[in-house]
């Protein structure tokens, strides 16, 4: 970054050179698909067995509708805070803050366990070129512990090359991207048709499903699968229109759908429920062994194994970006705001957020199972993500109520699906707080125990109501009188030498 960049350049507008396409890369390296497919699809199974693709169709449909509430809300106010903003406004300051909170906790966490992930998919490669051991250390890539120190490794690289080198690593992700879905599409529709499980319909009834907290589980999961389009609607200031933001959004979840449930019935016809439960986070792995031979074997290794950095360094930019722009509202410390003098970037609370995530990373460490962790962090992410989203569909209701005298389709499109949507992620949150809450009697770290599950969502509740009380009456935030982020176009961004905006992507 030139020199020409000052420490605090001012409100500046912001080039909006961004389009559809942009946006639909940006939403689709969010998601993470391939991580997601890669390490979650034994998850799901352990809670829906066959019903995993009937479980990801039904959970589209609330989530079809969250999306529909952000591109209504977009039109209307385009602004990178996305919820923290509209909710603000729609809703009241308290939701609004939280809304921006488990944004930035969800990414936080999901930081800590992608690490341990990362971690282990670098020990099995490791694994494949025969080192097992290093002076008598076992490199398992199902143990949290390695795993979760080589994952370190990686995300302190992430985190240099957050600072360092925005666009390079944009440029990078969009190959990573096309490769980690090439490798997927290819050996998933192999699958389909070498696959020796036979194909069954009740694979897409959702009415096979086992039990009401087996359902309500799996649609907190899949909600997480999905979670991370909206990453599209955080580049609002680089997008030529709010429209093209929206459209990216909805192309890369309607695309996500695809590829979700062709990862799901490409691994059910090679793979039994036993069988895919039991590998885990090594379910893609095993899949490209039960399909071809070394090296080929490999690939679906080598598109997870991208997938997963890509999934840290996406997560850790728009993190620091999202905190940004809140302590520019004085609703946290501005210390986030500090920007580096030379790169442009908020160098310190890119730094804070990594050594928040390696934390939790190393306390996770106490979950001895790698796939146990990876229950326990989705889990909690899944019931905030489910908390935001429904917030953010709730406001759109909120804000366009005068919709419902403006006719069936206004007041259906404005109104009706929002806060439906709303109201089944609200629904399904709190069924699961009271089965997380009568389902054991003792307390003790595993994601089998419902106190443990709840203290994590609980706690990060807590703490960002607390953090919003000293915003409110210590820093007097002008957010809390108001409701109102600070406007799109006065916030400064890092810049490159020419004053275009270095874009950010947003988990994998």
């Amino acid at each position: 970054m030139p020199s020409a960049v000052q420490q605090d350049p001012g409100p500046a507008r912001m080039r909006r050179s961004l389009g559809v396409k942009d946006g639909v890369a940006i939403a689709a390296s969010s998601t993470a698909a391939t991580t997601s497919i890669g390490i979650g699809m034994g998850a799901l199974a352990a809670y829906t067995g066959r019903q995993t693709p009937a479980l990801l169709l039904l959970a589209f449909l609330p989530i079809l509708g969250i999306a529909l509430s952000y591109a209504r809300l977009n039109r209307s106010e385009p602004n990178c805070g996305s919820g923290y903003t509209w909710v603000g406004r729609s809703i009241g300051p308290w939701p609004g803050f939280l809304t921006g909170w488990v944004v930035l906790v969800g990414n936080v966490i999901f930081m800590a366990y992608t690490g341990a992930v990362t971690g282990s998919v670098v020990l099995q490669f490791l694994n494949k070129l025969g080192l097992h051991s290093v002076l008598g250390l076992q490199l398992d890539p199902t143990s949290t512990g390695i795993s979760t120190a080589v994952g370190l490794v990686a995300l302190v690289v992430v985190t240099v090359t957050a600072i360092t080198g925005v666009r390079a690593a944009t440029r990078m992700q969009m190959w990573l991207l096309i490769f980690e879905y090439a490798v997927l599409l290819i050996f998933c529709g192999y699958a389909l048709f070498a696959g020796d499980q036979p194909f069954s319909l009740s694979w897409l009834n959702p009415l096979d499903i086992g039990s009401p907290q087996a359902l309500a589980q799996g649609m907190v999961l899949a909600v997480f699968f999905y979670w991370g389009w909206d990453a599209a609607f955080s580049v609002n200031e680089e997008t030529r229109s709010s429209s093209d933001a929206a459209r990216g959004g909805l192309i890369a979840l309607v695309a996500m759908l695809g590829l979700f449930l062709v990862g799901a019935l490409a691994f059910q016809r090679v793979m039994s429920t036993e069988e895919l439960i039991r590998n885990g986070p090594q379910a893609l792995t095993f899949l490209g062994s039960k399909l071809a031979p070394e090296p080929w074997a490999s690939l679906p290794l080598a598109a997870l194994m991208c997938s997963a950095f890509a999934s840290l360094q996406s997560s850790v930019i728009p993190t620091a970006r999202g905190a940004l722009a809140m302590a520019r509202d004085r609703t946290l410390g501005p210390v986030w705001q500090r920007v580096h003098p030379r790169y442009g970037s908020p160098a310190v609370g890119t730094l804070l957020i990594m050594a928040v995530a390696a934390l939790l990373a190393v306390l996770a460490v106490g979950i001895p199972k790698l796939n146990d962790m990876i229950l326990t962090a989705v889990n909690s992410i899944g019931l905030t993500v489910a908390l935001y989203y429904g917030l953010t569909a709730l406001a759109c209701a909120v804000r366009f109520r005068d919709s419902l005298r403006a006719g069936a389709v206004r007041a259906l499109r404005d109104v009706v699906v929002p806060a439906a949507s709303a109201l089944t992620l609200f629904g399904l949150g709190a069924y699961l707080v009271w089965d997380y809450a009568t389902m054991t009697d003792h307390f003790e770290a595993s994601p089998d125990n419902g106190w443990f599950m709840l203290t994590l969502p609980a706690l990060f509740v807590l703490v960002g109501l607390a953090a919003a009380a000293w915003a409110k009456w210590v820093r007097r935030a002008p957010y809390f009188r108001t409701g109102r982020g600070t406007d799109a176009d006065a916030i400064t961004l890092p810049m490159d030498a020419d004053g275009a905006p270095l874009p950010s992507p947003s988990k994998g």
